[in-house]
């Protein structure tokens, strides 16, 4: 072979060689760029449009991912909302095993708000109970917190065998729930919010309360009915216990309560300033009618008043009327003739300020 064909050969060799290479370069630097957008693809899905704001979000019962879209959208946008649905569709978590509320929070980016949704605690929610006067008013409340309906926990509070766990008879479930702030997560069932109001209520009566009570004469759902009366009465917590006791004076000795607070209640008008015509007015719970204690509570009330009452010192009164300086405070008396002199000062400054 003469040297130049020699020379052509090994150039056409290193020319192969050379597209060879430049082939492999061409494809690595394909694959690299596929594995770039992916990656960026990836990082705008997962790490990019942090959330805007603090949101808890809501997986119903039995809940979809256009359910759970939706209830994202609601708080925090629908770019944020598609997002994390699609991650969570991606996981292949099984919603209906999620039911509860989860809180996302400001920053989070939508991986860490699918980890949240997915496998993360639920978000604790508060509820308080401060001087609730109707029942029904008390169950849409609390309902409007939880993912269950009023009606439902109407039903479980007009149930005999569950108030009768805990001491209550129908008609008495106020009684159950002490002014008091609760923890639950948002698919409690009532059943759950009874058994935790209801184990604080039982923690409040323990053995000494109860021997109290018994001392007085009362059961303990006597003396939360009282209670709920002398929180009406007053909301000076160093006169509750002479209120609490004064009543209970008035029961040893055979009198009717003639409470004002049960005359409001029975007739419904809670900003009744002057009660004038009480007797007119015909229910179970008004103490000028009929004797004894009325059959439930007219309020939810609060331990601390409880045991005002239950820690009460003897005295002799069985009158009161609010004092004529309008400070919230009550004169007392342990005859009607005293009596009477206090509700004619009382009464000459209700008409001087023209209250009626």
């Amino acid at each position: 072979m003469t040297d130049n064909k020699k020379k052509r050969k090994k150039t056409s060799s290193a020319d192969q060689e050379k597209k060879k290479r430049m082939k492999w370069i061409a494809v690595i630097l394909s694959v690299v760029c596929f594995l770039a957008i992916a990656v960026l693809a990836t990082w705008s899905i997962l790490f990019s449009g942090m959330a805007s704001s603090s949101a808890v979000v809501r997986i119903p019962s039995n809940a979809s991912n256009e359910q759970l879209r939706d209830s994202i959208r609601k708080y925090l946008g629908e770019p944020y909302a598609k997002k994390v649905t699609r991650l969570v569709g991606l996981r292949g978590t099984d919603l209906r095993q999620r039911h509860g509320a989860y809180l996302i929070e400001a920053g989070m980016s939508p991986f860490d708000a699918m980890r949240r949704l997915t496998s993360g605690p639920q978000e604790p929610l508060t509820i308080t109970i401060n001087g609730f006067r109707l029942l029904p008013v008390l169950e849409e409340k609390v309902a409007a917190r939880f993912d269950f309906t009023q009606d439902s926990i109407a039903a479980a509070l007009s149930d005999a065998d569950v108030l009768k766990e805990y001491g209550l008879a129908p008609g008495q479930a106020l009684a159950l729930f002490l002014n008091d702030s609760y923890e639950f997560y948002w698919d409690a069932s009532p059943s759950d919010v009874i058994k935790k109001v209801g184990a604080h209520y039982n923690e409040v009566w323990t053995a000494e309360r109860k021997a109290k009570a018994k001392e007085l004469g009362l059961s303990p759902a006597d003396i939360m009915i009282l209670a709920s009366i002398v929180d009406e009465e007053s909301n000076k917590l160093d006169e509750k216990g002479a209120i609490g006791r004064l009543y209970i004076n008035r029961l040893q000795r055979g009198m009717r309560l003639e409470a004002d607070p049960t005359v409001r209640y029975a007739g419904g008008d809670f900003t009744v300033k002057r009660i004038t015509k009480p007797k007119e007015i015909e229910s179970p719970y008004n103490t000028y009618l009929h004797a004894g204690l009325p059959p439930g509570p007219i309020r939810t009330t609060s331990v601390e008043t409880v045991d005002a009452i239950l820690n009460s010192a003897p005295h002799n009164y069985i009158f009161m009327c609010a004092k004529e300086d309008f400070s919230g405070y009550h004169n007392f008396a342990s005859t009607y003739s005293e009596h009477q002199a206090n509700a004619r000062r009382y009464k000459r400054e209700l008409d001087r300020r023209g209250i009626y």
